[in-house]
């Protein structure tokens, strides 16, 4: 009797343990920009994160274009491909047109449906101050999930689609506009609110400051997803996808918003600001100043003046957390799985506008998901928190470094036949250095012969196409 009573308490012991391990392993606690190395974010253990992972339109809000979402899928998905990091969505419309005069209708939205009184759409009216807690319920059961599975989240908490640029975008009548669809629209709510001050049907004025009342409610708005979610690790808060330009004062107000408020509660979370919208025929190249000069702690950014983003991925400097995302890069048409490396190595986080689900999903998104995972286990296994973007350092010039201790080195795929050896810079290197190659077509990682610092040394892949270079110490530092 004695023996079974011990063995249940030590069974009882070891699952709390197994618990608490598994919560340990999770998160160490919120998000913060790290102090030494402001490219990344830390979690409190002093170790730099890096995120990075595939997102996809409906991960929080149905639409009527296709069945309910899986959410447990997406999250088996994601952790098969080893992803860290989703945005997840929200709709401001309960209904936006497409062509041939078809609607695209979004369920459950943040306010209740009570009227009296019928919207645009034929269903009872919105009352703006009685929030939907099936919402709410959903946004949080979620994000737990995928603290369950160490996934980081970037709740959206504003869609400037969602306004006059999905109807454009997407053609059908003229007369048909997604601001038809806003809780804001003064005929379909019973609150009085009109978020078109100038009576043009698009609502721009909704993501600016120009009406008090429409600011309250978002305010009001906002407070409940900072009460549903603040004590979660695992959150970052994003002001909104893709508003135009003229949102910034707005943007700004809400991320200095959030900021008061979190100041009264356990924990404080990043707050994202994300590429800024002009219209249907912009392409992402305008400035980015406006997201550099932000309060907000990371930034999304467009493809800038030149498509620098998505091209040749500019060096992080540690203004910002950059978090570059192929949904405000055009696609990147070509070779994405290349760019989630190249982007890596300059100390900016890829992520990727995904078709998880979607019947017609190509075949190339695969090379994009598998490199965002090889990226991720290679930034756990430096130290990051040390390393910077050195393209100096590198005759292919993608390198991560820190310099004496650790190089990570990117080799596109062109030229391999005539290309002469990498050229690395291991100056500040002293002693012997393990040699290591990684073959992102393959995942086969292949041990080479140790080389010495002291001065650059050369090095020729083992093998054809994309290659990875890794070239360390073994007095590194962690």
């Amino acid at each position: 009797m004695l023996e079974m009573k011990l063995k249940a308490i030590l069974t009882c012991f070891f699952s709390i343990l197994d618990i608490a391990v598994i919560i340990l392993a999770a998160h160490a606690g919120p998000l913060t920009v790290h102090s030494s190395n402001p490219r990344y974010f830390t979690d409190g253990s002093g170790k730099a994160i890096y995120l990075t992972g595939s997102h996809v339109h409906d991960n929080l809000v149905d639409h009527s274009e296709r069945p309910i979402f899986d959410y447990a899928s997406y999250l088996d998905f994601l952790h098969r491909h080893n992803h860290n990091f989703i945005r997840m969505w929200t709709w401001e419309h309960a209904r936006v047109p497409r062509p041939n005069n078809a609607w695209l209708e979004f369920d459950p939205l943040p306010y209740e449906r009570t009227g009296p009184g019928s919207a645009v759409d034929g269903k009872p009216k919105f009352d703006l101050t009685k929030f939907n807690q099936a919402y709410f319920d959903r946004l949080r059961a979620r994000v737990t999930a995928a603290s369950d599975r160490s996934i980081y989240v970037s709740v959206i908490l504003f869609e400037g689609w969602s306004i006059d640029g999905y109807d454009r975008k997407l053609g059908g009548d003229p007369t048909l506009k997604a601001w038809d669809g806003h809780p804001f629209n003064n005929h379909n709510n019973i609150n009085g609110v009109d978020g078109d001050l100038n009576g043009d049907r698009k609502g721009y004025e909704v993501h600016t400051l120009a009406n008090p009342a429409v600011t309250a409610v978002q305010e009001a708005y906002v407070r409940k997803v900072v009460d549903t979610l603040n004590d979660l690790d695992n959150v970052l808060y994003e002001i909104s996808n893709e508003s135009r330009r003229e949102s910034v004062d707005w943007q700004y107000h809400m991320i200095n918003y959030i900021r008061a408020y979190e100041r009264g509660k356990a924990k404080q979370h990043p707050v994202v600001m994300t590429f800024l919208w002009d219209g249907p025929s912009d392409d992402g190249r305008g400035d980015n100043g406006a997201l550099f000069a932000s309060p907000a702690d990371a930034i999304s950014p467009g493809r800038g003046p030149n498509g620098e983003y998505s091209g040749n991925p500019p060096a992080a400097d540690g203004r910002k957390v950059i978090i570059v995302d192929t949904d405000h890069l055009g696609g990147l048409d070509g070779s994405p799985a290349e760019w989630v490396w190249k982007s890596f190595l300059r100390g900016l986080h890829p992520i990727y506008m995904d078709r998880f689900g979607n019947p017609g999903s190509p075949p190339g998104y695969e090379p994009v998901r598998r490199a965002m995972g090889y990226t991720l286990t290679y930034a756990k296994r430096v130290n990051l928190a040390a390393m910077i973007p050195r393209p100096d350092l590198c005759s292919s010039r993608y390198c991560l470094v820190n310099p004496g201790f650790e190089y990570l080195v990117y080799l596109a795929a062109d030229s391999y036949s005539t290309e002469p050896p990498v050229t690395v810079d291991l100056s500040a290197g002293t002693g012997t250095l393990n040699v290591e190659w990684f073959n992102p077509a393959t995942g086969e990682t292949m041990a080479a012969e140790k080389t010495i610092g002291g001065a650059p040394r050369h090095f020729t892949r083992p093998f054809p196409g994309v290659a990875v270079l890794y070239i360390s110490s073994s007095l590194t530092p962690r």
